[in-house]
């Protein structure tokens, strides 16, 4: 496993990937500790007098937050000087990568404009054949994402010698001494991505309590008819399939909470269906699930238990963080909006055994899965 340490940067440019994929709030996108995280590498390959190309993205194409790196570049501005251009493989990309000096940093625009970062398997791949020429060496820095088959995290290690960057070095050291693998480990799997969930969840013996936009999902599964909710999940609806035969390890939500004349009201699971959105688990189920987690010996927690953003409905989220900071248990904290809640409402960080700032691979790696991006860098 090469680090930054087995090269020598100097007047060379580096094709850098990192992750900045951060909340985004009316528009507006969030500081977050991935932001400042990825500053440290730059930072250093800054000092090493490198010329540095960063590779980033920022949501998935057709979701709301799929967006420019724009906003990005003013807020790792705080943390480590860098250029942006509006660009990603055209003239204007190339020649600001040109134009680059020693010491230097270029952010390009969201990698994921671009199709070809979804065909890694194509000929011709523009993404290589643009980005491979300009670049002596590439550093992968966004452990978050090595659980995606993307050129930008499978490809470039092809074509230029490779290695890690000094946070994905950090993530893989720290999971490698924190095996939950051995252990009864209680599971608390929430989040935005409810399909990032199945792998664990096939995985996990017992003990797994659900949060997030998995919640609805496996109430649905149980045979409950939320209502609005039904309909606003529509898309993640075949993931019922695969919860089903899991049930028997799943403490169900015994409340939810919504909006009502904005004032957050807890509702029963039996009084469903409503014609609310699900915004947070309910007071019930944050003191149920707030006395597993004082008796666990370990466990995982991976994204907000609700919209963590809005104060009312962060009410779970931080009621859960706090329990687990106040156990014994040794405890795994993983995903970007996690490590915000954590940040935003001042919950004491040393009180966790670890915080990743990775979701989905975080629970790919638990789970035993091979990692795309660290297959690329011969890493088992």
């Amino acid at each position: 496993m090469k680090t930054l340490n087995d090269f020598n940067f100097k007047n060379t440019h580096v094709l850098l990937r990192t992750d900045l994929n951060s909340t985004i709030i009316s528009g507006k996108v969030q500081d977050s500790e991935r932001i400042k995280e990825a500053a440290i590498t730059i930072n250093e390959l800054k000092r090493k007098k490198a010329k540095i190309i960063i590779l980033a993205h920022q949501g998935q194409p057709g979701e709301n937050d799929f967006t420019s790196l724009r906003q990005h570049a003013k807020l790792l501005n705080k943390y480590a000087k860098v250029k942006f251009v509006q660009d990603i493989i055209g003239k204007r990309a190339k020649k600001a990568i040109q134009e680059l000096k020693s010491g230097e940093a270029l952010l390009l625009d969201n990698i994921r404009f671009v199709k070809d970062e979804f065909r890694p398997a194509k000929e011709s791949n523009k993404l290589i054949a643009t980005l491979a020429p300009l670049a002596n060496i590439y550093v992968n820095d966004a452990f978050s994402v090595c659980h995606r088959n993307q050129v930008s995290l499978v490809s470039f290690p092809k074509y230029l010698p490779s290695c890690i960057g000094r946070l994905l070095e950090k993530e893989l050291n720290a999971l490698k001494k924190i095996n939950l693998k051995s252990k009864n480990t209680l599971y608390i799997l929430g989040g935005a991505k409810p399909e990032d969930n199945i792998k664990l969840l096939n995985k996990a013996k017992n003990n797994v309590l659900v949060t997030g936009t998995f919640a609805p999902l496996c109430i649905i599964a149980s045979g409950k008819n939320l209502g609005l909710q039904n309909k606003i999940m529509k898309d993640k609806l075949y993931l019922v399939k695969k919860i089903k035969p899991e049930l028997n390890k799943i403490i169900i939500p015994v409340d939810l909470a919504i909006n009502v004349n904005n004032k957050r009201v807890n509702v029963k699971i039996n009084n469903f269906p409503s014609n609310y959105k699900i915004l947070d688990i309910g007071d019930k189920t944050i003191e149920l699930y707030s006395n597993k987690i004082k008796k666990a010996r370990a466990l995982c927690m991976k994204g907000p238990a609700g919209n963590y953003s809005k104060k009312p409905f962060a009410k779970g989220t931080i009621a859960l963080l706090r329990a687990i900071a106040n156990s014994r248990a040794l405890s795994l904290i993983g995903g970007g909006h996690l490590n915000d809640a954590i940040s935003k409402y001042k919950i004491n960080k040393k009180r966790f055994g670890y915080i990743s700032l990775s979701g989905g691979a975080l629970l790919s790696y638990i789970a035993g899965e091979k990692l795309p991006g660290l297959v690329a860098l011969g890493i088992k």
